[in-house]
């Protein structure tokens, strides 16, 4: 009668394919709530500062931290799993806030924009058209200004006013003008809302 030996090869080979699946099932195997320790001697990592303003010309009272577009802040849905994700899978939504001179810069062109338009509220003139001349004249090129209706009395208007890093976005109606500047979104350049999602 002959026995079959097995190879010492090919034991240890099975014995390293084990070890190996053995690991590969503990990890990712934190569960919700807990924090992973950070390895003994490993530092810390810290929250990034906030850029700080100062006040930009003009401007009498302490400068606020942002100035962005109008940006809702996102419904919490209640809690739950699906809320968990929300803000992460919704800021590429959120404009780009606007610190140091780039906040003077943006402040400065809504002010110029506004200043621009505040003719053609008087006169009740809200073709966009008459929008999209208006800021021509200011120097924007023609396809970076976009105007368009906005309601019966009312229209919407976004300024690139400066490539990939600063963008005015307003409305122009009966009531005094609304201008806020951004400096773009996360995903894509140019100062378009995005449309899709991920």
């Amino acid at each position: 009668m002959t026995m079959s030996r097995a190879r010492p090869g090919f034991l240890l080979v099975a014995t390293a394919t084990a070890a190996v699946a053995v690991l590969a099932a503990g990890c990712g195997t934190e569960r919700a709530g807990e924090q992973a320790a950070p390895a003994r001697g490993a530092a810390t990592p810290t929250r990034p500062a906030e850029p700080t303003n100062f006040p930009c010309p003009g401007e009498s009272r302490t400068p606020s931290s942002t100035a962005t577009a109008n940006a809702t802040p996102p419904a919490s849905g209640g809690g739950g799993p699906l809320a968990d994700h929300y803000a992460e899978n919704h800021g590429f939504r959120e404009p780009f806030p606007l610190y140091g001179q780039h906040r003077c810069d943006g402040l400065a062109a809504v002010q110029r924009i506004k200043a621009a338009l505040e003719p053609l509220r008087r006169r009740g003139d809200f073709a966009p058209e008459s929008i999209q001349a208006a800021l021509t004249r200011l120097g924007y090129p023609a396809d970076k200004v976009r105007s368009y209706e906005d309601g019966p009395e009312a229209a919407g208007f976004l300024v690139e006013a400066a490539p990939d890093t600063l963008c005015v976005e307003g409305r122009l109606s009966p009531r005094p003008i609304e201008a806020t500047a951004f400096g773009g979104y996360p995903d894509h350049s140019g100062c378009e809302a995005p449309s899709g999602g991920h």
